[in-house]
C-alpha cells in the first residue's frame, strides 16, 4: 500500500494482512540486563538492532519509547532513527511514542520532528498528550493529515492516576475521557476504511460500556501480557470496536529474545491469540 495512504487506511491493511499486533520496543535497564546487555550505547544497538532484524517484516505495527533512547543522549537517538527508517523500509508502521503535548508554535515543533515527512524521526503515527486542551494538537492533527501520518491520544489510560484526570467530569457531564473519544470520532468521520486519529485505552481497564469507543479509528490498548490483560480479554473492554484495537505488547514479546526465532515465535503467537479473540467476539 502507498505510504501516500491516510494511516488509518495502511493500519487496517497492515493488520488484517499481518496480524492484528504492536510489539512495543521499550529497552529498559533491567529488559538489557535479561539478554545479557550492558546498559550502555552498545547494549542499546545490539538490543534494538535484534528487535528490528527479527520482527521488521513479521509484525504490523512497532511502538519504541522514545524515552529509553533519549536517555542515552543523541547516540541514543541515532539509534532510534535507524530504527524507525528500518522497520518503516520492511513494511512495518511505527508509532512513535513519545507522549508529546504543549501549545502553539512548541507544538508544531514536537509536530515537525515526528509527523514531517523529511524529518530524521517522521514516524506513521504519534502519541500524544491533549491535558492543555484538545486544541493544543491542532498543529499535530494538521500536519499529521498533510503528511498521511496518525496521532494516539491519550484518552482511557491504564495507570491508576490518570483516572483524577480522564474521569474527571466536566459541567456538561461528559468526562473528560468521553470528551477526547469525541473529538477523535469528529476527526475521523467519513474516513474509510478507519481513520487516522486513534485514542490511548488501557486493555486492563474492564468494563468500559459507558464510553463510546467506536470513534471510527484505532484504539491502542496497551496492558496484554506483563500488566495483566489477555487477549481474550478485548472483546469484552472493548465491545463493538474491538475489531479497529491495536494491542500493545512489550514484555511479553520481548522476554523472548535474545534469540530472533524466540521473539518471532512469541509475536507470532500473540497475533493469532488476539485474531481468534476478536473473530469469535
Amino acid at each position: 500500500m502507498s505510504p501516500q495512504e491516510p494511516f488509518g487506511a495502511r493500519l487496517r491493511h497492515a493488520m488484517d494482512t499481518r496480524g492484528p499486533l504492536c510489539v512495543g520496543i521499550d529497552p529498559h535497564a533491567s529488559l538489557l540486563a535479561a539478554w545479557g546487555l550492558n546498559d550502555d550505547i552498545r547494549g542499546l544497538e545490539s538490543f534494538t538492532r535484534t528487535v528490528v532484524d527479527a520482527l521488521a517484516d513479521q509484525v504490523a505495527v512497532f511502538k519504541p519509547q522514545s524515552a529509553f533512547f533519549e536517555r542515552f543522549g543523541s547516540r541514543g537517538v541515532a539509534v532510534l532513527e535507524r530504527a524507525v527508517a528500518d522497520l518503516r523500509a520492511a513494511g512495518g508502521l511505527v508509532v512513535m511514542d513519545a507522549k508529546r503535548g504543549d501549545i502553539g508554535s512548541t507544538m508544531a515543533a514536537y509536530a515537525e520532528t515526528y509527523l514531517h515527512k523529511d524529518a530524521p524521526l517522521f514516524s506513521d503515527a504519534l502519541t500524544v498528550s491533549p491535558y492543555l486542551g484538545y486544541g493544543s494538537l491542532q498543529p499535530a492533527v494538521d500536519l499529521a493529515r498533510e503528511s498521511g501520518a496518525g496521532l494516539f491520544v491519550l484518552a482511557l489510560t491504564s495507570n491508576p492516576e490518570g483516572a483524577e484526570v480522564q474521569r474527571a467530569v466536566r459541567e456538561d457531564g461528559r468526562s473528560i475521557g468521553a470528551t477526547m473519544l469525541g473529538h477523535l470520532a469528529a476527526e475521523n468521520a467519513g474516513a474509510a476504511p478507519m481513520g487516522s486519529y486513534g485514542a490511548v485505552v488501557g486493555a486492563t481497564l474492564g468494563d468500559l460500556s459507558t464510553f463510546e469507543l467506536d470513534i471510527n479509528g484505532p484504539l491502542l490498548a496497551p496492558g496484554i501480557g506483563a500488566q495483566g490483560a489477555t487477549p481474550a480479554d478485548l472483546p469484552r473492554v472493548f465491545g463493538a470496536a474491538v475489531r479497529n484495537v491495536v494491542p500493545n505488547v512489550s514484555r511479553g514479546v520481548l522476554k523472548a529474545g535474545p534469540d530472533a526465532g524466540a521473539l518471532r515465535d512469541a509475536a507470532a503467537r500473540f497475533a493469532d491469540e488476539v485474531r481468534a479473540a476478536v473473530d469469535a467476539a
